[in-house]
């Protein structure tokens, strides 16, 4: 890597160039090779807002963004998201559930569906894990603050899974890209009925024990389910080691945690989400490059600037922490993409 390009994006971060961006990790062949804090006044950026509430679901609330009660465990918003697709994929490896043709249906018979839609019954797994379910849902048109968000009504109720799976059809499954937090939450059902467990308690035991992952919070609804869809609190070390996991085609020292050929079709663009040329797996975004063999990078990608960047090809896995949700500055995904590729050597 040479460590001059790296060093001048280290350095328009720590002058605000890309707004409040609080860490910077990047990893190339297993070492860790760039790895900065940029320590930045949250407290006051807090107080300024004067939140009339606080809470795990109130994004001014320093007890929770975007340290966890102020400790070293960092927001992962929707890259939560990535996290719950693996977890899907570790539960077919294991034999949990068949495969992402299943019905979702079958998996949400506690809920009470709004009508007799035949769209409904013909939605998949699949479908959920590439946002084109075809449930009708607008978290695009309004700021997660604002209470015409669908994802803030669905975080202001008890039962989260309930309320998506209460909302009218609006496509046919598989015909339209929707980006919906909400089915997200709708794929945490279906691990919980396939396993039994919920998404924290089977992750402890089948992601973040293999991954030597022992810190962490995830957060839970009102109801008592894991919030998946951007609960998760990590640090930026250990969310490398779920890129790497996906880089080395799902085995971690030998053992297999995904399935063979679970990599190939969680990164594959599945979906179009109509955002520049990015294209959208199994909650995964793809970034597309060129001037290498492969077609996209491979990203997490959460609410406020959190950002993990797999590029296989090079053995590279980057983490990018902030919590730019005050101003329009950011560290822009493909930029960060671009300086990254322009540093391997």
């Amino acid at each position: 890597m040479d460590e001059q390009v790296l060093q001048a994006l280290d350095e328009e971060i720590a002058a605000g160039k890309h707004g409040y961006v609080d860490g910077m990790l990047v990893i190339r062949n297993g070492h860790v090779v760039y790895e900065r804090a940029y320590p930045q006044d949250y407290e006051t950026l807090f107080n300024a807002q004067a939140a009339q509430q606080r809470g795990p679901y109130n994004y001014y609330d320093p007890e929770w963004h975007p340290y966890y009660k102020g400790g070293k465990l960092h927001t992962m918003q929707s890259v939560s998201k990535s996290v719950m697709a693996t977890l899907i994929g570790i539960a077919i490896n294991r034999g949990e559930i068949e495969n992402t043709s299943v019905r979702a249906a079958d998996f949400l018979a506690n809920y009470q569906a709004p009508d007799t839609d035949p769209r409904r019954s013909r939605m998949t797994l699949e479908h959920l894990l590439t946002m084109t379910a075809g449930i009708e849902w607008d978290e695009d048109s309004y700021d997660y603050t604002d209470s015409r968000n669908s994802c803030a009504v669905m975080e202001s109720l008890d039962d989260w899974a309930a309320y998506v799976w209460g909302l009218p059809m609006a496509a046919e499954p598989g015909s339209t890209y929707v980006y919906n937090s909400g089915v997200t939450m709708l794929i945490n059902q279906v691990l919980h009925q396939a396993t039994g467990e919920h998404a924290l308690a089977y992750a402890e035991k089948h992601l973040f024990a293999p991954l030597g992952i022992t810190e962490y919070y995830w957060k839970q609804t009102p109801a008592g389910e894991t919030d998946a869809e951007g609960g998760l609190y990590l640090t930026p070390r250990d969310l490398a080691k779920i890129g790497y996991l996906y880089a080395m085609d799902g085995v971690w020292e030998g053992k297999r945690l995904l399935p063979e050929g679970w990599v190939q079709r969680a990164t594959s663009p599945l979906s179009d989400p109509d955002y520049r040329t990015w294209r959208y797996g199994y909650q995964w975004w793809l970034a597309p490059y060129e001037g290498g063999m492969q077609t996209y990078s491979w990203q997490g990608s959460g609410f406020g600037g959190q950002q993990l960047i797999v590029l296989p090809e090079y053995d590279l896995v980057a983490v990018f922490t902030a919590w730019n949700i005050w101003d329009e500055r950011s560290l822009d995904e493909s930029y960060a993409l671009a300086v990254l590729l322009d540093a391997v050597r």
